[in-house]
C-alpha cells in the first residue's frame, strides 16, 4: 500500500539549546554497550519500531549489523528501568563535526513514563561531550504520535521536512512475526 511519509530533519547547533530532562526514578540507569552486541541492537528495532514500520532493517544478516555497529564513532546506548531493558540509542558522530541521533525509542511497555526524555538528554550530552558542533535526528509521520514533540520540547528544531510516497505492508510488522 503506498502512503504519504512526511519526515522531520531536526537538529541542535549548540549545547545550550538543549533542555534537559531527567527521571525522577532511582532506579533509571544508561549505559554504554560496549562491545557492540548486533543482537541487543536488532531486538530493540523490532521491539520499539515493529508498531511503526521499522522495516527497512528487517533482512539484514548478523554480519551486517556487525559491520554497522563497529564502524568509527558508533556508539549505542541502553536505558534501563528496574534493571529491565527499556530503550535505546544510537549515537553517531560524523566527518565535520556532527553527531547523528540515528535510531532512539522505548519499548512500548515504558512509552510515557517520562523516560525518553531522560535518554534523549543523556544522548544530546554525550554528542555534545564527543565535540559535535551539531546534533541532529529525524523523525517520521510513521514514528511514535508524540516523537516529534519530544524532539522539540529537549530543544531540537525542525530544519527541514519533505513528503514522499511509500510501499509498505498493509500493517506493521509488530516486534516478530505472529506477535499480533
Amino acid at each position: 500500500m503506498a502512503v504519504t511519509v512526511t519526515t522531520y530533519y531536526l537538529q541542535m547547533t549548540a549545547p545550550a539549546e538543549l533542555r534537559p530532562k531527567r527521571s525522577e526514578r532511582r532506579d533509571v540507569a544508561v549505559c554504554l554497550i560496549d562491545p557492540p552486541l548486533p543482537e541487543l541492537n536488532r531486538f530493540f528495532y523490532t521491539a520499539v519500531g515493529g508498531d511503526w514500520f521499522w522495516i527497512d532493517r528487517l533482512p539484514w544478516t548478523y554480519q551486517q549489523w556487525l559491520d554497522y555497529l563497529t564502524q568509527p564513532g558508533m556508539e549505542t546506548w541502553m536505558l534501563t528501568a528496574a534493571r529491565v531493558p527499556a530503550g535505546y540509542c544510537e549515537l553517531r558522530t560524523q566527518p565535520g563535526g556532527d553527531a547523528q541521533v540515528a535510531y532512539f525509542g522505548l519499548l512500548p511497555q515504558f512509552a510515557g513514563l517520562g523516560l525518553g526524555g531522560h535518554l534523549l538528554t543523556v544522548a544530546a550530552e554525550r554528542a555534545w561531550e564527543l565535540g559535535a558542533r551539531r546534533v541532529w535526528l529525524h523523525t517520521c509521520s510513521l514514528d511514535h504520535p508524540a516523537a516529534l514533540a519530544h524532539y522539540t520540547a529537549r530543544g531540537f528544531r525542525v530544519y527541514h521536512q519533505e513528503s514522499t510516497s511509500k510501499e509498505l505492508p498493509p500493517r506493521a510488522p509488530g516486534p516478530w512475526p505472529g506477535a499480533r
